[in-house]
């Protein structure tokens, strides 16, 4: 059975640490699970860190990355996103998306399951056949953003807190800002790993019900105030993000104002425990959300951590497209 990644919980606990244990691995001990084969990386937004890390891990696979323009496909405006995903898997291992409106992934992990499961009737049919099934390969989809999660940057996050603090049980994370995708997928990867976060966000912000009551099923533990102060205190980590994501230019004032006061700065880390550390998932606005010198100060490891997403996704990949995730075996 294939295997889809639209967000962390598609693993489960187990799953979620071979990946981590996958990603950690020298990269001349990796299987080599993409070797002659291709991966499409389809991206409706543009991106610094997400196309770097992703087409170089693809290459460390032993895999050729396809990077293909949201313009150069135009999902449901040219062609429907189930038929990209289906002509994609013609050619490709998998199919990697950075996308606008999360359920488009979600349609086309659904057309690829529909897909295979055509695809094994046909085989059965045309045994005796001389020519190969002409129907998609399952393939997976992973999510590399979507305006609801952020996956592969939750495996980073998880990494790079493994390499500072070793066993991540029992840490806290104090994450300020908007309850957006990126919060969504670290608040599900915290409760996978045992880790507890405090979220401070202004009203309008929060995470709502739906959000709270995943985390709680996978035995989360969620603080919510409207008080960064409350939340940096006795923090392990403090995680931010910007306060206005692409797309949301026309908010940007709204926002700046919404969010005065949760700007992390040598005062609010001053707060946190005294060996916490700082992330972002980055790009940063100085004097926004982070201030210069707690970004480039002693205690951030957001250069680590973006270095980790490239780690993160080559570790993904190479569990999904092996045997644990599916692939062939």
């Amino acid at each position: 059975m294939t295997r889809h990644f639209l967000d962390v919980d598609d693993l489960s606990c187990d799953e979620l640490d071979l990946v981590l244990a996958t990603a950690s691995l020298p990269v001349a001990e990796v299987p080599k699970v993409l070797a002659g084969r291709g991966a499409a990386l389809v991206f409706e937004k543009p991106s610094a860190r997400t196309r770097s890390s992703t087409e170089l891990a693809v290459v460390a696979l032993g895999g050729h990355p396809v990077y293909i323009q949201g313009a150069e496909v135009g999902i449901d405006d040219r062609e429907a996103a189930e038929d990209v995903a289906r002509t994609l898997a013609c050619y490709h291992a998998v199919l990697c998306g950075r996308v606008l409106d999360h359920q488009v992934l979600v349609r086309m992990a659904g057309a690829l399951d529909t897909a295979s499961t055509a695809a094994e009737a046909e085989a059965r049919r045309d045994d005796d056949a001389l020519e190969p099934v002409s129907v998609p390969a399952p393939v997976p989809v992973v999510n590399l953003l979507s305006d609801r999660a952020h996956p592969c940057q939750a495996l980073a996050d998880l990494m790079t807190l493994r390499q500072v603090f070793g066993e991540v049980e029992g840490l806290t994370i104090a994450y300020i800002g908007d309850a957006n995708n990126v919060w969504r997928s670290l608040a599900l990867a915290a409760a996978m790993t045992g880790i507890h976060v405090r979220t401070a966000s202004p009203e309008g912000y929060e995470p709502d019900a739906d959000d709270l009551a995943r985390v709680a099923r996978l035995g989360g533990d969620i603080e919510v105030t409207s008080d960064p102060a409350e939340a940096a205190t006795g923090a392990d980590a403090l995680y931010t993000d910007v306060w206005t994501s692409m797309g949301q230019e026309e908010e940007q004032e709204l926002r700046r104002h919404a969010f005065a006061g949760f700007t992390i700065d040598e005062e609010l880390l001053g707060r946190a425990a005294p060996d916490a550390v700082v992330l972002h998932c980055l790009p940063a606005h100085r004097g926004e959300e982070i201030t210069a010198a707690v970004l480039e100060g002693p205690r951030s490891v957001v250069w680590r951590q973006a270095a980790n997403r490239m780690h993160a996704v080559r570790g993904l990949l190479a569990w999904l497209l092996g045997p644990g995730g599916g692939g062939p075996r």
